[in-house]
């Protein structure tokens, strides 16, 4: 219908500037986590470009919901969209905004046909590695009691984490670094799930598709066979009717 074509179209545009502002968000988030000794004015640009990219995330929703007719039924189908916008608004932290930022490039991405669940999960778990490890390292790392001090501590911290593995030798100490855990559990417990099921789900088509083959080509054996013995019977019907053996032929009688 005419409000869905919209809403198709005006979705299919802004995918792509939509991630790109994704990898922008990521880069203002990583450079103050990475770079502990940088400028104030450098830290401010990069809150400022989290937040341009929190305003365009927030503006695509409500330009979606302008588009569709049934405003009601598009909030309560997506109310995560509408959650992670407004998250930050009611708490303006950095991690809120990381959050509602990854919530929001999901849903998109999970709308796009053309990306397989492959890559939407190869990108989630290279995303959640990535926020996970910053995360953590931005509130453990000034920690009086935190063994998280560096990035590479964190990167390997995550990745036992979201495994589920836990080695132990890194272990967040504050409140919101083990909020940072729970959430990479399940994540990742989630994620492993979608796994196994992919690979699960493509064995059972293969072996469909093998049982169709074999189905289809059984069927063509029987009917080439009935074709067989139907020829079979005709030839032996017409072998036992008699042949007409023509006989002598008089001589003709003169005039």
């Amino acid at each position: 219908m005419k409000d869905e074509s919209a809403q198709g179209r005006w979705e299919r545009l802004s995918q792509r500037p939509l991630l790109g502002l994704a990898v922008a968000f990521a880069v203002a988030y990583a450079v103050p986590i990475v770079d502990s000794d940088a400028s104030r004015s450098l830290a401010s640009g990069c809150t400022v470009v989290e937040w341009v990219v929190w305003g365009a995330f927030a503006a695509d929703y409500v330009v979606r919901l302008a588009l569709v007719r049934d405003r009601p039924g598009f909030v309560r189908t997506h109310w995560l969209d509408l959650c992670a916008v407004i998250l930050p608004i009611l708490q303006p932290l950095r991690l809120l905004r990381l959050v509602s930022t990854l919530m929001l490039v999901g849903r998109r991405a999970r709308m796009a046909s053309q990306i397989r669940l492959t890559t939407y999960v190869a990108g989630a778990v290279i995303g959640l590695l990535m926020f996970g490890s910053l995360a953590v390292l931005s509130v453990e790392r000034d920690s009086p009691n935190g063994n998280i001090k560096t990035l590479g501590d964190a990167v390997w911290w995550s990745f036992t984490t979201m495994t589920t593995v836990g080695y132990g030798d890194h272990a967040p100490t504050t409140g919101l670094g083990r909020i940072i855990a729970v959430g990479l559990m399940l994540s990742g417990i989630a994620l492993l799930g979608v796994v196994t099921a992919n690979i699960a789900a493509w064995f059972i088509a293969r072996f469909e598709k093998d049982d169709v083959e074999e189905r289809r080509q059984t069927a063509a054996i029987e009917a080439l066979t009935d074709e067989v013995r139907a020829l079979r019977a005709e030839l032996a019907e017409l072998s036992r009717v008699p042949q007409a053996v023509p006989g002598p032929t008089e001589p003709s009688q003169p005039v």
